[in-house]
């Protein structure tokens, strides 16, 4: 994901201590974290981002730099005291509490998150980057936020496990009258987690149980697919919309090399909206059956790649 989200002066540094471990499911575990800087901290969206920093072993946040440049000093460090950032999605924040949640997958010994996640204990020191309180509306933070279905008539939310806390969150903030679809893909049956969804809102947990990632998601995303374009939901023929992605493409990045990332501005009479989030190589095959396989239009969906098979976030 690019940092350049988060470079500019508003975003900072925040000191947080970990006040709850929540076992949710086998696969997930919920953190709490609270803190008086959190009074400063700015709710801008229903999937907002943020970047959690990692202690180092030993050494915790000793080297962290902060103040308006804590980016460029972080980076001009030396790797072994360059403290890792990994990025999540917030879950759920309650500023009168100075409370926030952060819904982590547990996957053992494969990463500093989930090292650090599998051996937190309440009290433990973390720090979070994320969006200050602007002092003026029009100082809003943007680009933490993906989620902007406009005036669609329809919802498509498909992701794995990595986005379902995200997914969850959107789902409980949607206008009771919306309409639409889920897919969420977890390791297995004991990984459905509780959410409120909207009446007309369909939500589909879908286990692996040992199935390769994403092939059972995205079976059920194609099905439902067929039915949109039964539906006429397509703002144009299947032709058209593929020969206008033909030559620049943000779905045809090379995965292994690039962010796959692209968010479309909010658009006035789209029927339809999509928003895909998850492997990388999964959620461009998915935006490439929706865009060329289906027909509808680039403006009609979002897709982040939030994380690739065999690399890890840098």
């Amino acid at each position: 994901m690019p940092y350049s989200l988060i470079v500019a002066a508003r975003y900072r540094v925040f000191s947080v201590r970990v006040a709850a471990v929540t076992a949710l499911t086998p696969s997930f575990v919920r953190v709490t974290l609270t803190g008086d800087a959190l009074a400063d901290f700015s709710a801008v969206g229903l999937d907002q981002r943020i970047k959690i920093v990692l202690p180092i072993p030993g050494h915790g946040f000793t080297d962290l730099p902060d103040g308006d440049d804590w980016y460029g000093a972080w980076r001009a460090l030396p790797d072994a005291e360059r403290n890792p950032l990994r990025t999540y999605t917030v879950r759920s924040f309650r500023p009168d509490a100075r409370e926030l949640d952060i819904d982590f997958v547990a996957h053992g010994d494969t990463g500093p998150a989930s090292r650090w996640v599998s051996s937190c204990r309440v009290g433990d020191e973390l720090r979070i980057v994320g969006p200050a309180v602007p002092s003026s509306p029009a100082e809003l933070p943007s680009g933490a936020a993906e989620f902007a279905p406009g005036s669609a008539t329809r919802i498509l939310l498909a992701g794995d496990e990595t986005a379902a806390p995200a997914i969850c969150a959107i789902l409980e903030a949607l206008d009771v009258t919306t309409v639409g679809h889920v897919f969420i893909e977890v390791p297995t049956d004991a990984d459905r987690l509780p959410v409120t969804a909207p009446a007309g809102v369909e939500v589909r947990w879908i286990a692996r149980n040992g199935a390769s990632h994403g092939v059972r998601m995205t079976d059920q995303v194609h099905a439902w697919a067929s039915d949109v374009v039964t539906a006429g939901a397509c703002t144009g023929d299947v032709g058209a919309a593929a020969l206008e992605v033909a030559a620049v493409d943000p779905g045809d990045v090379d995965v292994d090399q690039h962010v796959l990332w692209d968010v479309p501005a909010p658009v006035d009479e789209r029927p339809v909206y999509a928003w895909i989030a998850g492997e990388a190589g999964c959620v461009k095959d998915l935006r490439r059956h929706l865009v060329r396989g289906v027909g509808l239009a680039r403006e009609q969906v979002a897709f982040m790649g939030y994380w690739r098979h065999g690399k890890a976030e840098h």
